[in-house]
């Protein structure tokens, strides 16, 4: 860190990884894991503030995240990266969870920046994700020693095209829980303080993640922004549910704490069978280029596409007999299945050696492809302060008022 008068500056890459955008630093860059970290963590996005206009955050959960990377010490690993989730309007860093789209960032990262040797070609990268002790397999396309941009696999939710990065999860399966299915059935029946029973799937590979039937949510699965932010009565059901399900999972005592004590997890996503529907970006895709739709839940907003981590945990609950999801698939015959979200559609690699038996199925490949773009290599700035102000780790406190932050 070095001194630039009333500022500091910190070396940094700043990558679009899958849809999402983030900070990636060298480890050694930071100070060590804790509230230090999270105060500049926070004053480097710019957050607590809905727009992050005094910092690098893009006023979206998707574009306020951070990789931590570093030369591991595992011999079953060559990084070691931690990802942390900055909110946008609090002041509040999220460790508990993983991102799948950032994690498309890592392998490229650690090419580039010297922490694997590059392999003309294709260069594997083992990255061990600390924050679920997992380990993901990154095969990032090479040439000339640098990872490759130009290629031609297109995302949706991402213009253009760009090389293609294959990510294998399968290691990932009980990431948070220790367990595929965290209670041990395919489905559990959620009763609301309404006296509602709703049948939902909770599944852990990437993330925890619950999955409930369009249908049973008073939703019909093609819904985008606007009528779900707009829709009160469906939103308070949805954090209702993600709430009891934490309770469940021992996230949280109380399911009215869980946007409190486990605000990013479990995400919770809503299934239903295909059928053609317009994107966010006003593009038609029609029912057969889809398994199924889906719309996924993050930080108590729609996520844009669908989080990485939540596609593999989607891919893997498809396969399992009894579970919601695998109610709402058209067809399960294939290694593969197709994701209808709210910016399009995607395909993912999906096999089992034990299909169907939710006792029993051991998964062969959980992958997904992604796109990765290096955009900066830059200082960012930060006052003095930021490093001379106490808060308390895990639980901040406004450092001027010593209130939680609302």
């Amino acid at each position: 860190m070095e001194s630039h008068g009333e500022q500091s500056a910190i070396n940094c890459v700043i990558m679009r990884a899958g849809t999402s955008k983030g900070l990636f630093f060298h480890e050694r860059a930071l100070p060590p894991a804790g509230s230090e970290r999270d105060r500049l963590l926070l004053r480097l996005m710019g957050s607590p503030d809905v727009l992050q206009i005094d910092g690098l955050g893009g006023s979206r959960p998707i574009t306020s995240k951070v990789a931590v990377i570093a030369r591991s010490s595992r011999t079953d690993a060559d990084v070691d990266y931690t990802f942390a989730q900055v909110e946008v309007d609090r002041r509040r860093v999220v460790h508990s969870g993983n991102c799948g789209n950032i994690s498309a960032g890592v392998g490229p990262f650690a090419v580039d920046e010297g922490l694997v040797p590059a392999v003309e070609g294709v260069t594997r990268v083992r990255i061990h994700n600390t924050n679920t002790g997992k380990i993901i397999v990154a095969d990032v396309p090479v040439l000339n020693g640098r990872a490759r941009v130009s290629g031609d696999l297109a995302i949706p939710g991402v213009p253009g095209t760009g090389a293609p990065i294959l990510l294998n999860w399968v290691d990932t399966v009980g990431a948070k829980t220790g367990r595929l299915l965290p209670t041990q059935a395919a489905t559990d029946v959620l009763t609301l303080e309404d006296g509602s029973k709703i049948p939902a799937t909770l599944c852990d590979v990437g993330n925890p993640v619950l999955w409930v039937a369009a249908s049973d949510v008073g939703m019909n699965g093609s819904e985008l922004d606007d009528a779900i932010h707009a829709n009160t009565a469906l939103l308070r059901r949805l954090a209702e549910l993600r709430g009891k399900a934490a309770a469940l999972l021992g996230f949280c005592e109380d399911w009215r704490q869980a946007d409190e004590h486990s605000p990013g997890l479990p995400m919770i996503g809503v299934v239903a069978p295909p059928a053609s529907y317009l994107t966010l970006s006003g593009v038609e895709i029609d029912a057969a280029d889809v398994d199924l739709r889906v719309r996924l839940m993050f930080m108590g907003r729609l996520h844009e596409s669908i989080a990485g981590t939540g596609s593999m945990c989607l891919a893997a609950a498809s396969r399992l007999d009894g579970s919601v999801v695998r109610s709402v698939v058209s067809d399960v015959s294939r290694p593969t299945l197709r994701i209808g979200h709210p910016s399009g559609a995607m395909t993912v690699k999906v096999a089992t050696e034990a299909p169907g038996d939710s006792t029993a199925v051991r998964f062969t490949m959980l992958g997904m492809a992604r796109t990765a773009r290096r955009l900066a290599r830059c200082e960012a700035f930060y006052p003095h302060e930021v490093l001379n102000t106490s808060v308390t780790h895990g639980c901040p406190k406004d450092a001027a008022s010593g209130a939680a932050p609302s």
